[in-house]
Parts: structure tokens; sequence; C-alpha cells
């Protein structure tokens, strides 16, 4: 793989995202996340799961330069569709997944965080859904998993805004359950990874199975309209401008159309 590295040790799988510079969630990257899970299930070894990001970041996000390369709304939706599918795998899978965030889970990468059953945050970590900045909306569930996490109302702003929170204000609103200084965050992890992985390997898939059965119909549906929603917002003059706008480093101007 070339953008997904790991080892096992202990019952536990160490997977890498190294991506760089900012370990970017392209549809490249995602395939290689899911062919590493189809390993990852049928590996007796492995018990547990623990992803970090190498460098400076967890994931920063979606590739937006490679949005640019797609034609349609409906391609779009299609990959949409793929995150989502992905990141409801790794919340049903069988095995705990952790996610150790540094530097910052924006966008694609706090999606993909939201997936994992369990999240460990730096300090000072930023933490954020800034779609609307580029006349986008989360695409890979966020707006689903979000409110879920943190409420209603706090998601609505974190969204409105697209300002992100730093990893100690995470913990403090639930959406990750703890803080650690960057060079206690692997330290730390790996502890609790090898701490879940001594369990039953049966009573934890059916722990897995009970935490997620409370998930409604509607979170579903909800994931479905997200999709399509996604394709839509991508052919606007809005999204083109706000995409444009970032690769050039500049404010965008949305027009409402």
């Amino acid at each position: 793989m070339e953008f997904i590295k790991h080892q096992i040790e202990n019952f536990v799988a160490y997977v890498t995202i190294q991506k760089k510079p900012a370990n970017a969630l392209s549809s490249s990257v995602l395939t290689e996340l899911s062919g590493l899970f189809d390993e990852l299930e049928q590996t007796r070894e492995v018990r547990a799961i623990l992803i970090h990001g190498e460098g400076k970041f967890f994931s920063a996000g979606a590739d937006i330069k490679e949005f640019t390369s797609i034609p349609s709304g409906e391609e779009f939706s299609a990959l949409s569709s793929k995150g989502q599918e992905l990141f409801e795998r790794i919340e049903q899978f069988s095995k705990p997944v952790i996610a150790a965030i540094h530097g910052a889970a924006l966008g694609g990468g706090l999606e993909l965080a939201m997936s994992c059953h369990i999240r460990l945050v730096t300090e000072n970590a930023k933490l954020g859904l800034p779609e609307l900045q580029l006349g986008l909306i989360p695409g890979f569930a966020g707006t689903q998993r979000l409110p879920r996490y943190v409420g209603s109302a706090r998601a609505a702003e974190m969204l409105f805004t697209s300002e992100p929170i730093t990893g100690r204000e995470a913990v403090q609103i639930g959406l990750a359950n703890h803080a650690y200084q960057e060079e206690e965050l692997l330290p730390k992890a790996k502890e609790l990874a090898q701490k879940i992985a001594k369990k039953s390997p049966l009573a934890l898939k059916k722990t897995i199975e009970l935490l997620n059965y409370s998930k409604s119909e509607s979170f579903h549906k909800g994931v479905e309209k997200e999709a399509a929603a996604f394709g839509e917002v991508f052919v606007s003059e809005d999204a083109k401008e706000g995409i444009s706008a970032f690769i050039e480093k500049r404010e965008a101007v949305f027009k409402g159309r």
C-alpha cells in the first residue's frame, strides 16, 4: 500500500495514514483503508486497531484538489457514498477501533475519527467540519454523526461557522474521550489499545453490535440524503468558487447560486 501502513503487535494493529503533506483522504486513501480493514477482519492476531496520522496531522480532510477532477454531481455523490460506506463499516467493525488525533482532524479527517469507537486527542488538536467555508457540505456522514456526539445546537454552531474546536474542548463536549500532551498521546493510546486487546474477542464483537443497535433508521436515511445533497451542492457556482478560493489561498465570495 502506498498511503496506509500497519504493523501488528500484542494483538493490536497500528494503522498509519501517510499521505503528505496533510494526510488528505483521497479516493485512493479510502480504497487502501477499505482493503486493509478487509485484511484485519480476517486476521485472528488482531483484536483492536489504533489509527493515527504520520507527520503533523491526523488528517486535514478530503483531498480538495481531487475535487477539481470530478466532472459531475453524480460522481461527487458516489465519492460521498464510498466514504460513508467505509466509515459505517469502521463503526460497525467487529474489533474496537481507536483514533489517536494530533495536529488536526478536519472535514473527512474528523468524519473518519467519528466513525471510530474511541477518540483520544492532544489538548491543542483542531477538530472541525469546515466544508461550508468552501461552499460545500460534509459528505462522509458528518452531518449525521456529529449531532449524536455533541447535540444538535453545538453541531449546528460547528457546521455553520466552520470553526474548529480544540482537543480539550472536544473532551468537554463529548466528542473525544481523553486529551493528552503531544508526547503522551501515542503511549496512552497504545496502552489503552493493549488493555482492550486482552478482552474476549467474542465479547468485544457482541458489545460493539449492541452499542450500534440503538442507531435509528433516520440515521441511515439521513446519510443517503447527505450523499445526494453533497452532489447537488458540488455543481453550484458557490462550490466552484469555494474550491477555487481554497486552492488559490484567498477568501471566497459566495453569491447564493
